[in-house]
C-alpha cells in the first residue's frame, strides 16, 4: 500500500524543493539593504516552519493510511469506529496551533518593533529625510533639508539610513521597494515613517503594489544607491542647475497620468502639505484642469443597470 503512495510524496517533496530552489530569483530573497535581509529571515523562517509541519502531517498521513487500511488477517479489535471522544487527542491538537501561533508570532513582532527604527549597525549616523508622496500615477520625491524635488526616482547615498515619510495626494498606495525594504501605505492627510538603507550601489526596482486604476501598473520608480561622495555631487548639481519647480508645474503633476524621470531645485512642500491635505488639494485642481472625476461606486452601478436592461431586453 505504501508503494502506492511513494509517487505522490515525491511530488510534494520534489514541488517544495522546487519552490525553495527558485527563491533566489525574485527580489525580495537578494536583498541589497539591513531591512530587506531582515524581513527575507523572516519569511525563510516563517517557510522553514511550515515544511517542517507539512513533512509531519504527511508522515502522520501516510501512516494512518497505511495502518488502518482495509486488508488481510486485519483485526477489527485495532480501530474502534464508535469512538466518541478523547481528551488526550482533544489536547493535543488544541496546544499544537497554540505552539505554532506563538512560534510565528515572537519572531515576527519582535521584526516590525526592530523596523520601527533605523538600522542597528548606522543608527549612529543622521538620518536623510525624504517624502515620498504617491499621485495617480507617479512617485514624487521632497528632499526638505536639501531643497531638492525628484520624481519617479529617488537618489540616497549608501550605508547611511533614510527616514521616509510616506503620504499621497489622492488615492491609497503602497511604497515598495522588494530588495531594500518595505512596504508601507501611502495615503491622504497622514504620514507614515519608514526607515530604509542601500548597503551597495546599484538601481533597485520601486512600485505601487496597491491596485489604483488602469495606470497604477507604470507608477514605478527607480531607487539609485550611490557612494555618498557621488551622492553630495549630485545635490550640489541639483542645487544649481536644476530648474525650480513652479505652481503651475506642480498643478499638472496633480493630473492623473504617467510622467518621466524629472529633477527640481525646491520642493513642493512650500505649495501643499499632503500629509495634512487629505486629497482636497488634488481633487481642486483636476476641477480647474477640467479632468472628470470618476466614482467607482457609480460606475458599478451604471454598469449593474446596463446588464440589466440588455438582459430584459433580451428576454423580450
Amino acid at each position: 500500500m505504501l508503494k502506492r503512495f511513494k509517487p505522490v510524496l515525491f511530488m510534494l517533496f520534489s514541488l517544495s524543493l522546487l519552490l525553495l530552489g527558485g527563491c533566489s530569483e525574485y527580489k525580495i530573497f537578494d536583498p541589497k539593504g539591513p531591512v530587506a535581509a531582515t524581513q527575507r529571515d523572516l519569511i525563510m523562517y516563517s517557510i522553514y516552519f511550515m515544511l517542517f509541519i507539512m513533512v509531519i502531517v504527511y508522515v502522520l498521513f501516510t501512516f494512518v493510511v497505511v495502518k488502518y487500511r482495509n486488508r488481510k488477517n486485519f483485526k477489527e479489535s485495532d480501530y474502534d469506529p464508535s469512538l466518541h471522544h478523547s481528551t488526550k487527542l482533544e489536547i493535543i491538537w488544541t496546544i499544537i496551533p497554540i505552539i505554532i501561533v506563538i512560534a510565528l508570532s515572537i519572531p515576527t513582532v519582535k521584526v516590525l518593533y526592530e523596523l520601527e527604527g533605523p538600522p542597528k549597525a548606522t543608527a549612529h549616523k543622521e538620518p536623510i529625510v525624504i517624502h515620498a508622496t504617491s499621485a495617480d500615477w507617479k512617485w514624487i520625491f521632497s528632499y526638505p533639508e536639501e531643497d531638492i524635488e525628484t520624481v519617479n526616482y529617488v537618489k540616497v547615498p549608501e550605508d547611511r539610513p533614510i527616514l521616509f515619510k510616506i503620504t499621497s495626494a489622492d488615492s491609497m498606495t503602497s511604497f515598495w521597494v522588494p530588495q531594500i525594504g518595505g512596504q508601507e501605505y501611502g495615503m491622504p492627510g497622514m504620514v507614515n515613517d519608514l526607515y530604509l538603507q542601500a548597503d551597495e550601489p546599484g538601481v533597485y526596482d520601486g512600485m505601487n503594489s496597491n491596485f489604483t486604476g488602469k495606470k497604477m501598473a507604470f507608477q514605478r520608480f527607480n531607487f539609485i544607491a550611490v557612494k555618498e561622495t557621488d551622492y553630495d555631487k549630485w545635490v550640489k548639481d541639483t542645487q544649481e542647475n536644476a530648474p525650480e519647480l513652479t505652481e503651475e508645474k506642480y498643478e499638472k503633476l496633480m493630473l492623473p497620468d504617467n510622467v518621466g524621470e524629472m529633477t527640481f531645485s525646491n520642493t513642493h512642500l512650500e505649495i501643499v502639505d499632503h500629509g495634512v491635505d487629505s486629497g482636497v488639494y488634488a481633487m481642486k485642481i483636476r476641477e480647474k484642469y477640467g479632468v472628470k472625476q470618476e466614482n467607482p461606486h457609480q460606475q458599478q452601478e451604471e454598469t449593474a443597470s446596463k446588464e440589466e436592461s440588455s438582459a430584459h431586453e433580451q428576454q423580450h
